[in-house]
C-alpha cells in the first residue's frame, strides 16, 4: 500500500468509495466577527475543499464533523450552519446542516444520506467530551473512547473514517483518535500537505533556516525553539513580540514597571530562565530587537535599547533598525519560518514590524512557510498569501509537530494502518 515516505498512514485514494458512508472529520474552526459572529476568514473552509470534492466525486456519502470555538474560546462557540452554506457555495454541491452532534436526529440524517451527497452534522465542542477541559481532566485512551456518546453512535452508521483536521491533531479527543480504532481510516490531501511543508522545514530545510517567532502566546515559541536548535534546524531565530522581550530581559536590559508588570501578571517571567539558557548555549543564533516601539501621547515613540527602562511604557512593536535587521537576514535566507506577529498589527501605530517582516518574507527567494493563527490572518491583511509556498492551518498542532513530540492523531492514525495491515 502507498504511504507518505515519514508515515505509515493510509492515504485517502486508497479505498473505493462508492455508495459508501464516510464519517469525515474536517477543522473548518474559523475567526468570527465578534458582533455579527459571521466567518471573516475563509481560509480552513478552502483548505478544506478538495478532500471533500473528492469523497462526493467518488460516490461516497459524507457526514462531516467539524468543531467552532471551545471552552477557553467561549465566544466562536456557535452552530456550523455558515460553514455549510460557504461549503456549499465553493463546492457547487448542496451540503446539508443539522444542529444534532451525534444524536436521533444526526443519525437520522446519516443514514437518509444518498452518493454524492453530504451533511454537516452539529458542532462538536457541544459534547463534554470533545472540550478541551474534558480531555485535560478525564485522560481517556482511544479505546477506553469507544463508550463515549459520539463514537457510539456514528461510528456503527459508517465504512469509513478519513482525517483532514491537522489543525486539530493535537487534540486527544474522541473525534480525533476513535474512530480508528473501529473503522478503516486514512488521511485526507490537506493532512498530507500540512506534514510535508513542516517536514521540510523540520528535517531538511534550505539554508539557512531563519525561524520568525513572535506574537503573544511564547508558550509556542518556546515550544519549538529547544528543537529546532538542538537538532540544528534553525540556524537564526530572530524573536519579536513577548519573546523577543523576554529575550532581552533574560539578556539583562530592563524595561520598567509597566512592562515587567504585564509579564509577571501573565506568568510570562517564567520563561526568563529557559531564555537565559538558551542565549548561554545558541546565543549566535538569536537575532534580538535592537530597537521598540511604544505609544506616548497617542503616537509612535521607537526607544533604542540604551534608553530603557520607561517604566510607564509597553512595546507592542519592534523599530525600524530592527525592521531593518530582520529584512536583511529574511533575503538572503533558503527557509522562512513564521510563527507570531512581530508586534500588534491590529493598531495601525504598531503594525509596521509585522506588515514589513511579511512584506520581506513574501518577496524573498526561500522556501515559505506561515503558521499561527495571527501569522496567517496578518499574511491575509498585508500580502499576497500566494507570495508564500504555504500558510499552515495550525498552531497548536504546528507547535507540537516542530518541537518533535508525537501527536496524538497521527499516532492513531498509524495504529489503524498497522492495524489494517495485520
Amino acid at each position: 500500500m502507498e504511504t507518505t515516505p515519514q508515515l505509515k498512514i493510509r492515504s485517502i485514494e486508497e479505498f473505493d468509495y462508492q455508495g459508501k458512508t464516510v464519517i469525515l472529520r474536517v477543522d473548518i474552526n474559523s475567526p468570527l466577527d465578534p458582533d455579527t459572529k459571521r466567518i471573516v476568514n475563509e481560509n480552513r473552509i478552502n483548505m478544506s475543499l478538495p478532500t471533500i470534492a473528492y469523497l462526493l466525486e467518488h460516490g461516497a456519502k459524507v457526514a462531516m464533523i467539524a468543531h467552532q470555538g471551545d471552552t477557553l474560546d467561549y465566544q466562536n462557540l456557535i452552530p456550523l450552519k455558515e460553514h455549510a452554506e460557504k461549503l456549499t457555495e465553493k463546492l457547487g454541491v448542496a451540503v446539508g446542516y443539522i444542529d444534532d452532534v451525534a444524536g436521533p436526529a444526526a443519525q437520522a440524517a446519516v443514514k437518509n444520506l444518498q452518493p454524492g451527497q453530504a451533511v454537516i452534522l452539529g458542532n462538536l465542542r457541544y459534547l463534554c467530551e470533545e472540550i478541551s477541559t474534558f480531555e485535560e481532566a478525564v485522560k481517556l485512551t482511544a479505546p477506553e473512547m469507544l463508550n463515549t456518546y459520539l463514537i457510539r453512535n456514528l461510528a456503527p452508521l459508517a465504512d469509513y473514517y478519513v482525517n483532514d483536521a491537522f489543525a486539530a491533531a493535537h487534540r486527544n479527543a474522541p473525534s480525533m483518535v476513535a474512530f480508528q480504532e473501529l473503522l478503516p481510516s486514512a488521511a485526507g490531501f490537506l493532512f498530507f500537505n500540512e506534514v510535508s511543508a513542516l517536514t521540510k522545514v523540520l528535517d531538511s530545510p534550505e539554508r539557512p533556516a531563519v525561524f520568525v517567532l513572535g506574537g503573544a502566546k511564547i508558550s509556542d515559541a518556546y515550544g519549538m525553539m529547544q528543537q529546532v536548535l538542538s537538532n540544528g534546524t534553525a540556524d537564526k531565530i530572530l524573536a519579536c513580540g513577548v519573546t523577543g522581550i523576554v529575550m532581552l530581559m533574560a539578556k539583562g536590559y530592563h524595561f520598567g514597571q509597566a512592562t515587567e508588570k504585564f509579564l509577571k501578571d501573565r506568568s510570562l517571567d517564567a520563561f526568563l530562565e529557559p531564555s537565559k539558557a538558551y542565549l548561554r548555549e545558541y546565543g549566535d543564533k538569536f537575532v534580538l530587537p535592537v530597537d521598540l516601539a511604544c505609544e506616548q501621547n497617542g503616537v509612535r515613540v521607537e526607544v533604542e535599547l540604551d534608553r530603557l527602562p520607561v517604566d510607564d511604557a509597553l512595546f507592542p512593536d519592534i523599530g525600524q533598525k530592527t525592521i531593518a535587521l530582520f529584512k536583511e537576514q529574511l533575503g538572503k535566507a533558503g527557509t522562512l519560518f513564521v510563527n507570531g506577529p512581530a508586534g500588534m498589527y491590529e493598531n495601525p501605530l504598531f503594525e509596521d514590524g509585522t506588515r514589513e517582516t511579511l512584506k520581506a518574507i513574501a518577496g524573498a527567494d526561500g522556501y515559505s512557510v506561515i503558521g499561527g493563527g495571527d501569522s496567517v490572518s496578518a499574511t491575509h491583511k498585508y500580502v499576497d498569501p500566494q507570495q508564500m509556498n504555504y500558510i499552515c492551518t495550525a498552531g497548536g498542532a504546528m507547535v507540537r509537530f516542530l518541537s518533535g513530540k508525537k501527536l496524538p492523531l497521527i499516532q492513531a492514525m498509524e495504529n489503524a494502518y498497522s492495524r489494517n495491515e495485520e
